[in-house]
C-alpha cells in the first residue's frame, strides 16, 4: 500500500481523537521516503540510531520545519551529538544522561526538549526508569537550564490487558506531575505504536509513534 494511503488510513482512524503529535518512527526508512512523508504533511520524525539519523538530517536539510526526535537507547558517549543535532530526546532515564545533555546543549538558541522514559511494563528488553523514580528525575531535569522537560514516554507490554494497565499507570504518573507547580506546563505523554496507538489515545496519549503502519515492514532501505 502506498504511503499516502497508509497515512490517510491512520488519519481517519484518529480523526475523533487526534494527538498533538503524530511522530513517524523512521528507523530503517530511506531519506527519500521521509521526503515523501514530509510532502504529505508529516513534520516529526523519530530515529533510534545516531549515525543513521545524521545521514538523513543532512540529506533532508532543505526541508523547513522538520523536527527530529531521538527515541532510541542513549549511550553516554553519544549525548553531545544528540544534544546538538536533535530537537527532542525522548528516552532520558537517569540524571547522568540529563546532565550530559544539558552541558552539551549550552550555547544553542533553544533548550532541548526531553521526555522521561518510564519502564512501566517492567520488561528487561525495554529501557526507562522505574515509575517510582519519575518524580525525583523530573525535578532534577527541571533544574537544568538547557533542557525543557515536556513529559513522559513509555513502551507498554505487548499483551493487550497488561498494556491497558500500563497506559493507565502512565496517565496517572503524567497527570500527577502536572498537578505540581514546577511541572504544570508538561504537555506530552508519548505512548502508543502501530500495534496499540488507538488504545493509547483512549488513555490520553498526546503523541503516538507510528512506524510499520506508515512505512510497512522495514528492510533497512538504502538510506
Amino acid at each position: 500500500m502506498p504511503l499516502a494511503e497508509r497515512l490517510t488510513h491512520v488519519q481517519c482512524a484518529i480523526a475523533d481523537r487526534p494527538p498533538q503529535c503524530l511522530l513517524a518512527a523512521s528507523k530503517g526508512v530511506a531519506a527519500k521516503t521521509l521526503r515523501r512523508a514530509y510532502a504529505l504533511g508529516l513534520r516529526h520524525f523519530g530515529e533510534n540510531y545516531l549515525q543513521e539519523a545524521l545521514d538523513k538530517q543532512m540529506a533532508l536539510s532543505d526541508l523547513d520545519g522538520i523536527v527530529w526526535h531521538f527515541i532510541g537507547r542513549i549511550q553516554r558517549n553519544k549525548t553531545a551529538a544528540l544534544a546538538r543535532h536533535f530537537d527532542w530526546v525522548e528516552s532520558v532515564d537517569r540524571s547522568l544522561i540529563a546532565e550530559r545533555l544539558n552541558t552539551a546543549r549550552a550555547g544553542m538558541v533553544a533548550p532541548l526538549n526531553v521526555l522521561i522514559e518510564v519502564a512501566v511494563s517492567a520488561e528487561d528488553s525495554k529501557g526507562g526508569c522505574a515509575p517510582e523514580e519519575v518524580p525525583e528525575l523530573a525535578l532534577a531535569i527541571s533544574r537544568l537550564s538547557h533542557l525543557r522537560l515536556r513529559g513522559l514516554m513509555a513502551l507498554v507490554h505487548p499483551q493487550a490487558e497488561q498494556a491497558d494497565a500500563d497506559f493507565r499507570r502512565m496517565a496517572e504518573l503524567f497527570f500527577a506531575l502536572q498537578q505540581t507547580p514546577v511541572h504544570a506546563d508538561l504537555d506530552t505523554l508519548s505512548m502508543g505504536t502501530s500495534a496499540d496507538y488507538l488504545q493509547a489515545l483512549q488513555h490520553s496519549a498526546t503523541e503516538i509513534r507510528l512506524g510499520t503502519i506508515l512505512f510497512g515492514a522495514r528492510t533497512q532501505e538504502s538510506l
